[in-house]
């Protein structure tokens, strides 16, 4: 046995003892193990048999597997973010770096909406899309997950409320408020839809405790709670403002806009008034507002702030 050989199983018998367990069993247990494959580790076939098609229309594969994607990016996002959720101290290097690679996930499905946009043929969509309703894109759970981490909640709340939530709110208060409930809810009468009433059957318990989790772990108040030093690096600052433009503004316009192409002034499967409920402009969604100028604020989802988004 050479020296590096011995160093390994040295570090090896410290790795096991520290949790109380004999290397040796693990060592032996190596002996058995059969090698790892490429199928064993990325279980593709498994991802494969994943796209069920629901009708006879081949373009419905495209929007089945595009929204596969979507999730799986959105649980890269979620990782990401509840890296610095979780972090016991935040360097602004650190925070920038993941703020970074949760803004290019989003840049990628911003520009990806052309896949989706350009690869079904309206005729068929229009065919399809009546099998599925009443779900939709909407029923997301990580997509509203992905809010609660990166913001707080005052910030999603429907527009037209939020004079009177504050942090003394009950969370149920507060859910009932989000500005997505504008997908399913008439606030004069308080009658749900079934596209919201689905989903809240299926996660409301889940987003409320997640709601509460996130009450002091998310992105927002953890930059609040940075010191000062670290508040003021412009390279953050910028990973925040890009972060924010690109899901609230870039990334949601790209999907208003592919939608737009297929649906027209046409409801969507759930039966949502997308326009008014996606388009930023109406519900302004600002993750970090205190980052953004007044003419910034004033313009959101009005004009392009790509010339202006960095400091």
């Amino acid at each position: 046995m050479n020296e590096i050989q011995e160093k390994l199983l040295e570090r090896i018998g410290e790795k096991y003892k520290a949790i109380g367990q004999d290397p040796n069993t693990h060592l032996e247990g190596l002996v058995w193990a059969n090698p790892i494959t490429y199928w064993d580790y990325i279980l593709p076939d498994a991802l494969l048999s994943l796209q069920i098609q629901r009708t006879t229309q081949p373009d419905e594969m495209v929007f089945i597997m595009y929204h596969q994607i979507n999730e799986l990016l959105f649980k890269m996002i979620l990782w990401e973010i509840n890296q610095v959720s979780n972090a016991t101290e935040i360097e602004a290097a650190f925070f920038t770096e993941k703020l970074s690679r949760v803004s290019r996930y989003f840049d990628m499905l911003a520009s990806s909406f052309s896949i989706m946009g350009d690869g079904m043929e309206k005729e068929q969509y229009m065919k399809f899309r009546n099998t599925l309703t009443p779900a939709s894109g909407f029923q997301s759970a990580q997509y509203r997950l992905i809010e609660f981490a990166s913001t707080e909640l005052i910030n999603l709340i429907d527009y037209r409320f939020r004079a009177t939530i504050d942090r003394n709110t009950p969370y149920e208060h507060a859910y009932d408020h989000l500005y997505w409930q504008a997908a399913g809810k008439d606030h004069a009468t308080g009658k749900k839809n079934t596209l919201l009433t689905n989903f809240e059957k299926r996660y409301k318990a889940e987003f409320l405790l997640k709601m509460e989790a996130y009450n002091t772990t998310n992105l927002w108040t953890r930059f609040k709670q940075l010191p000062e030093a670290v508040k003021s690096n412009i390279d953050l600052k910028n990973a925040m403002r890009h972060y924010d433009h690109t899901v609230n503004v870039k990334w949601v316009m790209a999907h208003y806009n592919a939608a737009g192409k297929y649906l027209g002034a046409a409801a969507a499967t759930g039966g949502s008034d997308w326009q008014k409920y996606m388009h930023p402009k109406y519900q302004r969604r600002i993750f970090f507002p205190e980052l953004w100028s007044k003419e910034e604020l004033d313009n959101w989802g009005v004009s392009n702030l790509e010339g202006i988004e960095k400091l």
